[in-house]
């Protein structure tokens, strides 16, 4: 990054501000702060756990409070704890607040026409196109890669979806317990590492390395959830694998692929991989791939 990267993210975050009026006590003409009025709507018609909020927009436990204090006595909220586990508490709308998110949409889509009206249609489809990427790319820059334990519920929901997704494109289906790692718990130290990419708390991806004595690395169990493809976090994936591996002392990083999977196959090609002769007997790959990386530095 240099001064002027940092001087135009500065300028485009003044002028959003600006633009769409959060500088205001009163959002979008409400008796209430934008803090207020986002809480409102991310809580939905189906309510949400506190803790899920608070992890959903990155605030502290105590901010939280005091913005769920005040919609719960202006009666928009109710926040009672969860009957199975007391230290949950949920937050659901009342009818009032209903009423008032419903208000809030209809003045956000105005707004949203505001923005829009005064350009030309050309205009108006480079900045939606613009907004689209700016809000993919800010979004990437909230993954975490979190080394789990492959027990962990984050890991197994991510497995869960990932077989669920093998078993519909596979010609033949796919059985874990038949792929030459019925277990991903062979992904754990001292044997291997599980990573598991999150964004807001939310888990949508996962990828294993093992880590053999006497053999090359290897990938194992790369997924990412399919409405977080086009953030770049496979080839993230692949970027911390191999800096895994290398820290492991490994030189060589292997992985092993279905022919379905033909966009994985192109970014293995793209990051460098070389297809090479099966190193395995895998009864679900039909193609195999070996990367030469550089080692740990010397000393």
């Amino acid at each position: 990054m240099d001064a002027a990267q940092i001087s135009q993210v500065r300028r485009f975050n003044r002028t959003v501000t600006e633009r769409v009026g959060v500088l205001h006590d009163r959002y979008l003409g409400c008796d209430r702060p934008i803090g207020e009025a986002r809480l409102l709507w991310e809580i939905g018609e189906q309510g949400q756990d506190v803790r899920r909020l608070r992890e959903r927009l990155g605030l502290d436990s105590g901010y939280i409070s005091r913005l769920l204090r005040s919609l719960e006595t202006d009666g928009l909220v109710t926040v009672e704890p969860q009957q199975h586990d007391r230290r949950v508490r949920t937050v659901r709308l009342t009818d009032a607040g209903r009423s008032e998110r419903s208000m809030l949409d209809g003045r956000s889509d105005e707004l949203a026409g505001s923005l829009l009206e005064p350009l030309n249609t050309a205009q108006r489809a480079r900045l939606v196109a613009a907004m689209a990427e700016v809000d993919r790319l800010l979004t990437a820059a909230t993954v975490t890669l979190d080394t789990v334990d492959p027990s962990h519920p984050d890991a197994q929901l991510c497995l869960r979806f990932y077989f669920s997704e093998l078993q519909a494109r596979f010609d033949s289906g796919f059985d874990p317990a038949q792929s030459l790692l019925p277990d991903a718990g062979e992904l754990r130290p001292p044997h291997g590492l599980f990573l598991v990419a999150r964004t807001h708390a939310e888990p949508i991806g996962c990828a294993g390395l093992k880590l053999p004595p006497d053999a090359p690395a290897e990938i194992k169990r790369m997924w990412v959830a399919p409405h977080a493809r086009g953030l770049g976090l496979g080839r993230r994936f692949l970027a911390e694998l191999e800096a895994r591996a290398a820290q492991h002392g490994h030189d060589v990083l292997r992985l092993d692929t279905n022919k379905a999977l033909d966009a994985a196959i192109g970014l293995y090609h793209s990051y460098g991989f070389q297809e090479v002769p099966a190193f395995n007997d895998e009864p679900y790959a039909h193609h195999w791939f070996e990367k030469r990386i550089a080692g740990p530095p010397s000393r």
